[in-house]
């Protein structure tokens, strides 16, 4: 993780890449979990439709 970013943050420059870089990891995971909480709800909602 910390090289990864730290790699990222080279690329795009300076602090922000490293910022962006943790902001983008964090969105990502917040992304993954939203999305399977969703798409849990959405099944439940469309047997209950059903």
């Amino acid at each position: 993780m910390t090289t990864l970013a730290g790699k990222v943050a080279l690329v795009t420059g300076g602090s922000r890449g490293l910022g962006a870089a943790i902001v983008g990891y964090a969105k990502g995971v917040q992304d993954s979990k939203s999305e399977c909480r969703s798409s849990v709800g959405r099944k439940s909602k469309k047997r209950i439709v059903r």
